[in-house]
C-alpha cells in the first residue's frame, strides 16, 4: 500500500490541536520514529553525519553518528520521512454528495512544541551517550555490535567496520596482539622511561574500561623536551579510535576554559585534547581540577539561562614541550614524557621504524582497526583470567582506574606503570614556587609567628648603594600574574596553605596572643 506514490509508513489522524497533542505523544511514546531516544527526558534522535571527513592526528575526529534534540522544525520533518499524517476532509463527488478523504498534513508549529515540552517518555529507550569504539559492560562482556545497546543504554558508532573479537581470545592471538602494539606501533617513540609507555598504554584502554572499572579517570599530560617528538600521533591514537576534539589552552582565563569543557560536552567524543601548549605552560587550574574529580559536569547552557548536566564519560588529555602542573593537579595528573635526546628528531631514519611515516598510518581507518582489534584482544584476555588488579596501587579519587589498569598492565608484562609519580611532582611549579618561598622563609625568621603585614613589610625592595636591593631575592611568593601580593591576599594564600606539606615545611596558622589576628610560623621536619 503506498501514500502518494510514497511507500506505505504507518498512519496517524490528527485533528484539531488538543487531539493532535494526544495523538503525536501517544505515537512517539510507542516508538512511531526509529533512532529516537529520550536523554535527560528531552527527546533525541540519533542520525550519520554527512560529510564527514578523517583529518590528520591534531584535528577534530568526530564520530559518524551524532544525536540531535528533537526540535519542532526537525520533529516536523520526521514525521513526513516515517509516517502519514493526515486530517480527514470532506469535499462533494461528482454528484454532489460529501465523501471524507485522507489529506496529508504537518501538524501546527505550537502542537508540536506541546508535544516536545513533555519530560517523561516510558516507552523510550534511554540514551545514554554514543560511544566510537567498543567497551566492556559492567559485567565483563563486550559491547562490540554496531548501534543501541538496551543493556548499557550506549549506541556504538564506530569509525571503523570492526570484525567480532573473540569473547576468548587464543594464546596465537594474545601473543600477535602484544607484538604488534608493543614491538611495532608503539616501539619507535622516544620514550623518557618505561612508565611513560606503560601511562600511555593505560590511556589507549581506559576508554574501553571506563564503564567496567566505574572510575574517575586522571588528566593525561603528554609532552616532549623537543617540537616533532611524536606527542599528537600519540593523542591521536585514542582521539581517532573514540572520537576527540581538539581546543585551544585559554591561558589564565578560567572563565573562557568553563565555557570550552560546557561547550564540548554537547560533541559526540570520546577525547577532548588541549592541543601544542606554549612551551613551559603551568596546567593549574581550579575549574579543571574540578573536571576531573567529578563523575558529572554542571554548567550554565551557553546562550540560556538554564543549567545543564553531562555525564563526564571523556578522556581529557593536553600536550606541549616541557609543560608543568600546578596546584591540585600534580595529584590528579598521568604523565607521558617523550625525550628524543637530539636536535632534530624528525630527521631521523625511519627506515627501520616498525611503522613508518606513523603520523600519516594512523589516520586510515584500516589501521585503526587494527590497533583497537588488537587492544581489545588484550582486554578480552584480560577478563578471562579474572580481571586481576593491581591492589598495591592508590592515587587518591582515581584509585580504581590505577588498580584496574595496573592489572590489565601487569596481565600483558608491562612493567612501569606510574613509577613516574615523582617526576610529576618534580614538574609541579606550585609546589616548587611555594616551597623556596617557605624556605627561604624559614632562613629569615625561623619558626617565629609573624603576621602577614609583617611578612609582606619584610619584602619591600631597600635602597643599598644606589641601587634597589630585593632582600628575598626573588623568593616571595607571588599571585598566578607574577605580582607581590598585598597583606591581605597574602593573608588568604597563607590560610590556604595552612597544613600543606611543602617538601620538609608546612605552613601553621594561629591566633595572636592577645587573639586580635592572625599569624603564621613555618615548621620545619626532616622525617
Amino acid at each position: 500500500m503506498t501514500e502518494q506514490g510514497r511507500p506505505a509508513a504507518r498512519r496517524v489522524k490528527v485533528g484539531t490541536g488538543p487531539e493532535t497533542i494526544r495523538t503525536l505523544k501517544a505515537e512517539l511514546g510507542s516508538g512511531l520514529l526509529p533512532d529516537t531516544y529520550v536523554s535527560a527526558g528531552a527527546l533525541v534522535h540519533v542520525e550519520t553525519v554527512s560529510g564527514g571527513l578523517a583529518g590528520a592526528a591534531d584535528e577534530d575526529a568526530p564520530l559518524p553518528v551524532a544525536a540531535s534534540a528533537v526540535t519542532p522544525a526537525s520533529l516536523a520533518g520526521l514525521l513526513a520521512g516515517h509516517a502519514f499524517v493526515y486530517r480527514q476532509k470532506i469535499r462533494k463527488d461528482d454528484g454532489g454528495d460529501p465523501k471524507p478523504y485522507d489529506e496529508e498534513c504537518t501538524p501546527a508549529r505550537d502542537a508540536l512544541g506541546a508535544v516536545l515540552a513533555g519530560k517523561t517518555w516510558p516507552g523510550l529507550p534511554a540514551l545514554r551517550g554514543i560511544i566510537g569504539a567498543p567497551v566492556l559492560r559492567r559485567d565483563g562482556t563486550l559491547l562490540q555490535a554496531p548501534g543501541y545497546d538496551p543493556a548499557t543504554g550506549l549506541y556504538l558508532a564506530s569509525s571503523v567496520d570492526l570484525p567480532p573479537v573473540p569473547d576468548q581470545p587464543t594464546a596465537e592471538q594474545v601473543a600477535t596482539a602484544r607484538s604488534f602494539l608493543l614491538d611495532r606501533f608503539l616501539r619507535d617513540f622516544p620514550w623518557s622511561s618505561p612508565a611513560d609507555r606503560a601511562n600511555y598504554v593505560a590511556l589507549l584502554a581506559t576508554p574501553i574500561l571506563r564503564h567496567y572499572t566505574r572510575s574517575l579517570t586522571p588528566f593525561a599530560l603528554i609532552d616532549a623536551t623537543m617540537p616533532a617528538s611524536g606527542k599528537s600521533i600519540l593523542t591521536g591514537g585514542p582521539g581517532m579510535l573514540y572520537g576527540q576534539k581538539i581546543l585551544t589552552w585559554p591561558d589564565d582565563d578560567d572563565g573562557e576554559l568553563r565555557k570550552s569543557i560546557t561547550a564540548v560536552f554537547a560533541e559526540q567524543v570520546g577525547v577532548v585534547i588541549w592541543d601544542n601548549l606554549t612551551e613551559g605552560t603551568v596546567v593549574d587550574s581550579a575549574v579543571l581540577a574540578q573536571l576531573i574529580t567529578q563523575r558529572e559536569w554542571s554548567d550554565r547552557q551557553l546562550g540560556a539561562s538554564r543549567n545543564v548536566a553531562s555525564v563526564n564519560d571523556r578522556l581529557w588529555m593536553a600536550t606541549g614541550n616541557n609543560l608543568q602542573v600546578g596546584g591540585d593537579m600534580a595529584s590528579r595528573t598521568v604523565r607521558v614524557h617523550l625525550d628524543p635526546d637530539m636536535p632534530h628528531p624528525e630527521s631521523r631514519d625511519q627506515s627501520g621504524f616498525g611503522i613508518p611515516s606513523l603520523d600519516q598510518w594512523i589516520t586510515v581507518p584500516a589501521n585503526q582497526l587494527t590497533v583497537l582489534w588488537h587492544l581489545l584482544v588484550l582486554v578480552l584476555d584480560w577478563t578471562r583470567a579474572t580481571a586481576p588488579r593491581a591492589a598495591g596501587l592508590s592515587m587518591r579519587q582515581f584509585t580504581p582506574w590505577a588498580q584496574a589498569l595496573g592489572g590489565f598492565l601487569a596481565h600483558h608484562g608491562i612493567d612501569g606503570f606510574l613509577t613516574n609519580i615523582s617526576s610529576v611532582r618534580d614538574v609541579d611549579e606550585d609546589a616548587i614556587r611555594w616551597c623556596g618561598f617557605l624556605t627561604a622563609w624559614h632562613d629569615r625568621h625561623g619558626a617565629k609567628p609573624v603576621t602577614a603585614a609583617d611578612l609582606r613589610r619584610s619584602a619591600e625592595q631597600v635602597q643599598l648603594g644606589g641601587d634597589l636591593h630585593d632582600p628575598w631575592d626573588g623568593m616571595f611568593i607571588t599571585t598566578k600574574n607574577g605580582r607581590l601580593p598585598n597583606a591581605i591576599v597574602l593573608g588568604r594564600m597563607l590560610t590556604g596553605q595552612n597544613g600543606r606539606w611543602r617538601g620538609e615545611y608546612v605552613i601553621r596558622a594561629e591566633r595572636s596572643e592577645r587573639g586580635d589576628r592572625s599569624v603564621f610560623r613555618v615548621e620545619h621536619r626532616t622525617d
